[in-house]
């Protein structure tokens, strides 16, 4: 069974209001990394720290507090790869910096998750490095962020479709494919998105395409890319550190 997607003159206007409504530093700064490519940086410290935040949000997708947004400005030395390559009990040392920090609340699988995750790294010689560089020495198109997305979902345990594109985001490396959570859910809502659903139907990858693709639709009606109205949601939603800020060096 084939959705058409039936775009309006007056739906186009209308998210084209909202993120002129919702234009900020973060929305500029989007703009700048993820659009146009500006000052990314990408390493295996960046790679491990992104990681760990993005399983942080699969437990809370409320945005950074006060104490995670110090933690992750702290730029912990046990979060660099010098570091975990030689550390013997990886799940334990995590689960031990998290306590210390105040975030006893993800310490339960999330340091299983992040040590299988880096080990899996290790194991395959960084490959998913020279999957991102490429991505970012390419013009990327939906196709190839969708398939990069898609391999880190399968990559990495602990993720879902949204954390895999949480981590292409915060990264700077996407622009079609963005994170679709609660909050999302929440504005699509309002703007009378046509379907209703929860985010564990998203929990299906074929659903969160087709989700996504009607998203996409839209913002290219409205001649804006998804990770600005996204930034823009953020911001109508959230007024707070974005995730990117607390990231990027």
């Amino acid at each position: 069974m084939n959705v058409l997607w039936v775009i309006t003159e007056s739906d186009i206007e209308d998210v084209k209001e909202f993120c002129k409504e919702q234009y900020n530093p973060f929305l500029q700064d989007r703009i700048d990394r993820n659009v146009n490519r500006n000052n990314i940086q990408i390493n295996k410290d960046i790679i491990i720290k992104t990681m760990l935040l993005c399983l942080i949000d699969s437990q809370d997708e409320s945005g950074l507090n006060g104490n995670e947004e110090a933690f992750f400005r702290k730029n912990s030395s046990v979060l660099s790869h010098q570091f975990l390559i030689q550390e013997p009990d990886i799940e334990n040392r995590v689960r031990v910096l998290l306590n210390i920090n105040g975030l006893e609340k993800y310490s339960g699988k999330i340091p299983k998750y992040f040590s299988y995750n880096f080990y899996h790294l290790e194991v395959t010689n960084w490959n998913l490095l020279t999957k991102l560089y490429n991505s970012l020495r390419n013009d990327s198109t939906k196709q190839s962020e969708r398939e990069l997305a898609d391999s880190i979902d399968q990559m990495f345990k602990g993720f879902g479709s949204k954390q895999a594109r949480d981590f292409l985001q915060v990264l700077g490396l996407s622009k079609y494919e963005i994170p679709i959570g609660t909050r999302s859910i929440r504005w699509m809502k309002e703007f009378g998105f046509p379907v209703s659903f929860s985010s564990i139907a998203l929990q299906d990858k074929a659903f969160y395409h087709f989700i996504s693709d009607s998203i996409q639709l839209l913002c290219e009606k409205a001649h804006i890319y998804p990770c600005e109205l996204d930034a823009a949601i953020s911001s109508s939603l959230h007024k707070g550190l974005g995730t990117e800020d607390s990231i990027t060096p």
